[in-house]
């Protein structure tokens, strides 16, 4: 009987073993799921990147307002009728300190 006892402690063992050290143990699932979690918010993220660029080459493909838009931030595009004020604040040279006379 006692060695019908030592035969089941080492199979109950050998299981166990498997089941916490072994290739598909509880530590790798763990490790497992935590990869799943972090691919999953990577995939989240590509997915409303793909949906941002799939609507601007649709806004592309269909309307010139997208185009405009474009030229006008990155080209400085100006259309016709369009009248366009520059804003430059004077430098130090440009601005006299006193006023000269007609003779110097």
């Amino acid at each position: 009987m006692k060695w019908v006892t030592w035969v089941l402690v080492v199979a109950l063992t050998g299981l166990q073993y498997e089941l916490w050290f072994g290739h598909s143990s509880y530590f790798n699932m763990w490790q497992l799921k935590k990869q799943l979690l972090a691919q999953s918010q990577k995939n989240e993220q590509l997915i409303h990147r793909n949906q941002a660029l799939t609507a601007e080459v649709k806004d592309l493909a269909e309307g010139k307002e997208a185009i405009t838009e474009i030229a006008r931030v990155s080209l400085g595009y100006i259309q016709d009728g369009e009248i366009f004020y520059r804003f430059v604040a004077p430098s130090s040279e440009s601005v006299p300190d006193k006023p000269r006379s007609p003779t110097s």
